[in-house]
């Protein structure tokens, strides 16, 4: 039994796609959100004077729209995911970590030179009791985690790698 305060977290796990990666499904998400990037992009620049994103935004404020619209074209390979956040895996090498939202976001991209284009897909956890933190390592439990019969709390192990964080935190 835990006495004291609780510290449930969510964690965050922002995953870039670009031309360099080389898992099939990073390159699928990549291949469909530029052609989607290209069909969509024309409701804002159909003479495609500004090729490059962060130019299109600048001249056409409302091509913001672009992160939702382009978003469409990722729903069914984030489904394949069965709610498991790519890429992190504990200590016993397993993929472990669910997660209940995801935010996309075009980070640059170029109509002219495709290989510019990069996005990124922000994963949540559902939430975690962080146990512990040693050294780079932190210790988490799921808030339905189920003690054994000798009263031990099942946990999962993490490194802290690139690209993860805790997003939120709340104490109880």
């Amino acid at each position: 039994m835990q006495t004291g305060n609780t510290n449930i977290i969510r964690l965050c796990y922002r995953k870039i796609i670009s031309n360099t990666n080389q898992n099939n499904w990073d390159k699928l998400v990549w291949e469909s959100t530029y052609a989607e990037l290209q069909m969509q992009r024309q409701l804002y620049d159909q003479q495609n004077t500004n090729p490059r994103f962060a130019d299109l935004l600048f001249h056409h404020p409302r091509a913001e729209n672009l992160h939702y619209l382009v978003s469409t074209s990722v729903v069914g390979y984030i489904k394949q995911l069965n709610n498991i956040i790519p890429d992190i895996q504990d200590n016993l090498g397993r993929s472990v970590l669910n997660f209940n939202q995801y935010k996309f976001e075009i980070i640059n991209s170029n109509s002219l030179q495709k290989n510019e284009h990069s996005v990124a897909i922000n994963f949540f956890s559902n939430p975690l009791i962080l146990q512990q933190t040693m050294g780079n390592h932190f210790i988490v439990s799921t808030p339905l985690a189920v003690n054994d019969d000798e009263g031990f709390t099942p946990t999962f192990t993490f490194q802290w790698q690139l690209f993860l964080s805790i997003a939120y935190l709340k104490t109880v």
